[in-house]
């Protein structure tokens, strides 16, 4: 079949039109499921504790004590990441048997069932029926996690690529800002409807089912895993909306030469391929470092939080969404190039407002500055890893080791959200805990993470050369000390405390059009 190019405005046009309604398709059902369920869990916190001593107080005649009922609290929250860290593992698998598309579209049968749970579970007096939701939602959660930047990555064009792929940390914070409207106690945020809250998560999931079918597959899925030139031009061809470019299509299929008799990677695999070694390195510490500096679990805890803080309990509801609007505004950002000055600005607030986080019971005006500091903090975090971390794997791994990367970066990312929502209610509650964590564990494990990530591989060349770039090039561990600048930003507020370790970067940009330090 005979391929033509198209003309630059045609091109354009068409691409743009197709690939936002099929991201947005996508991601409602994607990654604003991860967002959206972080953040439904804050509003209803008192009803659900009371909900869940009742239980205790009616089967078995026990009244549990505050930090029983924390306990079981947290389980109920933190169950959502094992649920995550199981379709983690398992969106690999079925991304490589029934593609891309498929496996979003698969993924809310977990969604559905976990929404029947929670819909029912008041009335069957019954709490494990809330955990075993959040464990299939969280099942959801992890499969769209990994496979929906895969997604995205496979069916941009080159120059929309970069742009594309960061629109999936634009909807999970969307995701988060539309939880805290909805978990609003004027809408389904109060002691009545608490349930209804937890099961609304399945409208964005039947807005996907109805509205994702009629867009393509994965135009490399076609033609690289499956063979099929044909559809992955008439794939091509619906997406750019005119007819298919020679160069786009021979970039496919030079990839597919080079893959040509290989079997998608495992994950044991790659920890023996010394040719992906820095790239796998790289996604393992940045998805480890995203949770562990535990802004999800500010998501998860605000009331907790905000509370602590000092802040009136009749308007947590309202500063929490401040936190949401934060996230979303700093991912918006992102995708321009206008954040540098902003980002230091707020990591200079931070670091102030830590050193004098031991006062806040003292000063009157401190709550204020706490949650100034709580703010900054996550507009940094949106600035930074917010965006980059699901769009490593598609960045540096070709098409056969993909998907078990993926696995990898997510199962980091969801172990280490549970462990950090597992501690995080208890680090709240205890005063001299958390400032022993603020004042004096945070600056060193930032350190830890700024010289694990200097010697992260920055990724550069195209997507399938990355892989045989790092395992051929004689000077690839001089190129250990310049990080992806996105990456950087996550723990650029260590300059503010030890300026004598950060090293000076270099810009250049990508053929994905993302600006790499």
């Amino acid at each position: 079949m005979e391929v033509s190019p198209c003309s630059a405005h045609l091109h354009l046009q068409g691409s743009s039109l197709m690939l936002v309604l099929m991201v947005a398709s996508a991601a409602i059902g994607g990654t604003l499921q991860y967002g959206y369920n972080l953040a439904i869990m804050n509003a209803p916190t008192t009803f659900i504790q009371t909900f869940i001593n009742e239980t205790f107080l009616e089967r078995w005649d026990i009244q549990l004590e505050d930090y029983q009922v924390t306990l079981v609290w947290t389980i109920i929250v933190s169950i959502f990441s094992l649920g995550g860290l199981a379709g983690a593992l398992i969106a690999g698998p079925m991304t490589i048997r029934f593609g891309r598309k498929k496996c979003l579209l698969l993924s809310n049968i977990f969604l559905m069932s976990g929404a029947l749970l929670a819909v029912t579970s008041r009335a069957a007096k019954s709490f494990e029926m809330i955990i075993i939701s959040r464990i299939l939602v969280g099942i959801n959660a992890g499969i769209s996690m990994n496979v929906q930047p895969m997604y995205f990555g496979e069916s941009a064009p080159k120059h929309l690529r970069g742009a594309i792929s960061l629109s999936s940390a634009v909807f999970a914070a969307f995701g988060v800002v539309l939880g805290q409207v909805v978990g609003l106690r004027e809408i389904l945020g109060s002691e009545p409807y608490w349930q209804y809250l937890l099961a609304s998560n399945a409208i964005p999931g039947f807005i996907q089912l109805l509205t994702l079918p009629w867009f393509p597959e994965s135009p490399r899925y076609l033609l690289i895993d499956r063979g099929d030139k044909e559809a992955c031009i008439n794939a091509l061809r619906r997406l750019r909306g005119c007819e298919v470019q020679s160069s786009e299509l021979d970039e496919i299929l030079q990839e597919q030469a080079d893959t040509k008799g290989m079997r998608a990677s495992r994950p044991w695999e790659l920890f023996t391929d010394r040719s992906v070694r820095w790239q796998l390195i790289t996604v393992m510490i940045i998805s480890s470092a995203m949770q562990l500096c535990g802004n999800d679990s500010i998501y998860f805890y605000a009331s907790y939080v905000f509370k602590e803080a000092g802040i009136a309990d009749d308007k947590i509801q309202y500063v929490s969404i401040g936190t949401g609007t934060c996230e979303f505004t700093a991912c918006i950002m992102n995708s321009f190039s206008v954040r540098k000055g902003i980002n230091v600005a707020a990591h200079l607030i931070h670091t102030f407002a830590s050193l004098h986080t031991c006062k806040q019971h003292y000063i009157s005006w401190m709550p204020y500055l706490s949650m100034a500091c709580i703010f900054t903090y996550i507009l940094s975090f949106g600035m930074g890893p917010a965006g980059v971390t699901g769009v490593l794997p598609t960045e540096i791994f070709n098409q056969t080791a993909r998907p078990a990367a993926y696995m990898i970066a997510g199962s980091m990312m969801w172990l280490n959200l549970f462990i950090t929502g597992m501690i995080f209610p208890f680090l709240v509650v205890s005063p001299s805990i958390l400032n022993t964590a603020l004042c004096r564990l945070e600056p060193s494990a930032c350190c830890l993470r700024c010289m694990l990530a200097c010697f992260c591989q920055r990724p550069k060349g195209s997507l399938c050369q990355s892989s045989q770039a790092n395992s051929t090039s004689s000077t690839s561990r001089a190129s250990r000390g310049r990080v992806h600048q996105r990456l950087k930003l996550s723990i650029s507020w260590v300059k503010c405390v030890f300026p004598q370790h950060c090293r000076p970067p270099e810009t250049v940009t990508s053929s994905e059009g993302l600006t790499l330090t």
